[in-house]
C-alpha cells in the first residue's frame, strides 16, 4: 500500500513538474510557436533532461508537420513520452492556460487603448524581441541537426522557395518530405546492394 502511495506520488510530482515548466514556457515567451522552440528545448533538454537533442529534433519536426499549433505539438509529445497521457494533459494544459488567461484579460480592454502611443510603442519593442526569439530558434534547431550534403541543399532550396518564387510553406515542406523520403530509400538502397557485392 505504502508502495502505491509512493508511486502516485511520484507520477503527481512528474504531473506537477510538466504543468510548471510548460506553464513557465507559455507565460514568459511572447510570438507564438516558433519563439518557444528554443525555451522548450532548454527546459526539456538542458534542464530536466527528458529528451536528448536529437529526439527534441524529431520532436520539433513531427510537431510542424502534423496539424496544429507547433507549441502544443510540442508540448504534447513531450509529456506524452515523458508520463504518458496525463503528462500530456499537463504539459499542454500548462503552455495553453497562459495565453488564455491573458487573451481575456486583454480583450477587456485592448481596443480602448488601440490609439494610445505607449501601447504602440510596447508593440513595437514586442516585434522586435519577437524577431530575436525566431532568429534565435532557426539557429538552434540548425546548430543541432544532422547535416550532411543532403540537408544543407533541402535547406538552401527551401529557403530560394520560400523566399525567391513565394512558394507556398505547405507545398514546400510536402516536397521536401517527399524528396527526404525518397533520398532515404535510395541511399538505404545503396548501401544494401554494396553489402551483398561484399
Amino acid at each position: 500500500m505504502k508502495k502505491v502511495k509512493k508511486n502516485i506520488k511520484e507520477k503527481f510530482r512528474d504531473y506537477l513538474k510538466l504543468f510548471w515548466s510548460f506553464f513557465k514556457i507559455g507565460l514568459f515567451t511572447f510570438g507564438g510557436g516558433y519563439a518557444m522552440i528554443s525555451f522548450i528545448e532548454k527546459e526539456t533538454v538542458e534542464k530536466n533532461k527528458w529528451l536528448t537533442s536529437d529526439e527534441m529534433m524529431d520532436i520539433i519536426a513531427i510537431a510542424e508537420s502534423t496539424p496544429g499549433p507547433i507549441s502544443v505539438n510540442a508540448a504534447t509529445f513531450v509529456g506524452a513520452k515523458t508520463a504518458g497521457f496525463w503528462g500530456a494533459f499537463f504539459a499542454t494544459f500548462g503552455l495553453v492556460l497562459p495565453a488564455f488567461a491573458v487573451i481575456c484579460i486583454l480583450s477587456l480592454f485592448i481596443f480602448s487603448f488601440n490609439d494610445n502611443k505607449y501601447v504602440n510603442f510596447f508593440f513595437r519593442g514586442l516585434r522586435a524581441g519577437v524577431s530575436v526569439l525566431l532568429l534565435n530558434a532557426v539557429v538552434s534547431f540548425f546548430k543541432n541537426m544532422k547535416k550532411s550534403y543532403m540537408t544543407v541543399a533541402i535547406l538552401i532550396l527551401t529557403l530560394i522557395a520560400s523566399f525567391v518564387f513565394e512558394v507556398e510553406a505547405i507545398y514546400v515542406l510536402l516536397y521536401f518530405i517527399v524528396l527526404s523520403l525518397i533520398y532515404t530509400f535510395v541511399s538505404r538502397a545503396y548501401v544494401d546492394i554494396r553489402r551483398r557485392k561484399k
